[in-house]
């Protein structure tokens, strides 16, 4: 099976295994484990700010992200197709007491215009606008950069008007390889950062938050009462620091697998291949036209021959490439789906 549905379906390597049962661990509860220690260190200097926290999940990182600006009865802004607000269940409501107003955009990125209406204040009728959240890269948006220069200007606007910023930077690994620009020059628009290990690293486990040192305190603490306090997960940080010495450099190779499938199904009938913004990354999203049927039945044909993805909407699929999967796999996975387009459904 060819799996596309996920770049958080990788395996470690021996190598990262090999680091794993050689991490030197304590109690991170309280503060011991050297490995861990050493990672958050690592993290907290390449996003450029004086503090990190390890974490198991980014779902848990972005949640911390969202706790240490809000407090019950706070809500924050975010677009409409976020992971936060879309694939994390609402959790800022159901453990926060935290609410959302979601933006619709064409692109990920939500303008000033949208954004300066939506902000309020003390008025004991509504809600008090504290946070504005973003995710980079944009997953729903076909795992597409955000422009840096529109994040510049619309975090400016936020600090302006006395939000803090939240980055759901899951893959904001693929934003840096993908502009050229470093994770600190992205990071420096936003108090606090989550960062993903399992999501195009290949690490099996494991997030960051990154930020301010007394905010990271105060994540460390919400992090216990979450069930977060691991003991000694050294052997997950050790994992997480293996990618980011030998996995991040090649993380290029996943892009350009990526754009060697779209290349692909670019010459499909039937298929739409969508490229939403100039920087791509390792996602890629595509249209499976009424003449051909739904994405559904596209989906369990490609399985069928040995191409896993995921059907999204009615007529939308989602392939993730990934460093477990080799260029050959991506040729041969481009011609198979090529082959079913030409075929067409088997009630055609």
């Amino acid at each position: 099976m060819i799996d596309l549905r996920s770049d958080t379906v990788t395996k470690p390597t021996p190598a990262m295994r090999e680091a794993m049962a050689q991490a030197e661990v304590g109690d991170d509860v309280m503060v011991e484990d050297p490995t861990v220690n050493a990672l958050e260190q690592q993290v907290a200097e390449l996003l450029g700010k004086p503090a990190a926290l390890f974490v198991p999940s980014g779902t848990m990182g972005n949640q911390l992200g969202v706790r240490v600006h809000c407090r019950p009865g706070d809500e924050f802004l975010c677009e409409a197709q976020c992971h936060i607000y879309h694939y994390e269940q609402g959790a800022y409501a159901q453990l926060f007491g935290v609410a959302t107003q979601p933006v619709v955009t064409p692109s990920g990125l939500p303008t000033i215009e949208q954004l300066a209406p939506r902000v309020r204040g003390s008025d004991l009728h509504h809600p008090r606008t504290k946070l504005l959240c973003l995710e980079n890269t944009h997953n729903r948006h076909g795992g597409v950069v955000l422009d840096y220069q529109g994040v510049a200007e619309v975090c400016q606007w936020a600090a302006e008007a006395g939000l803090a910023r939240h980055l759901d930077g899951a893959r904001l690994w693929n934003a840096v390889v993908a502009s050229g620009r470093s994770a600190a020059e992205w990071a420096r628009h936003f108090d606090t950062v989550s960062v993903c290990f399992s999501k195009g690293l290949g690490a099996p486990v494991g997030s960051a938050l990154v930020g301010p040192t007394e905010l990271i305190a105060e994540a460390r603490r919400t992090r216990k009462a979450l069930g977060g306090g691991m003991r000694q997960c050294g052997i997950l940080a050790a994992a997480a620091m293996h990618a980011l010495e030998h996995h991040l450099p090649r993380l290029a190779e996943d892009h350009d697998k990526a754009d060697v499938l779209r290349t692909a199904i670019d010459t499909a009938p039937h298929l739409e291949i969508e490229r939403p913004g100039p920087q791509l990354t390792n996602l890629l999203f595509f249209q499976v036209k009424p003449s051909w049927g739904t994405a559904a039945e596209f989906v369990a044909r490609a399985r069928e021959q040995g191409v896993a993805m995921f059907d999204l909407d009615p007529h939308r699929v989602r392939a993730v490439v990934h460093r477990d999967v080799s260029m050959e796999q991506v040729q041969e996975a481009g011609a198979i789906l090529q082959q079913i387009a030409e075929q067409g459904p088997l009630n055609g």
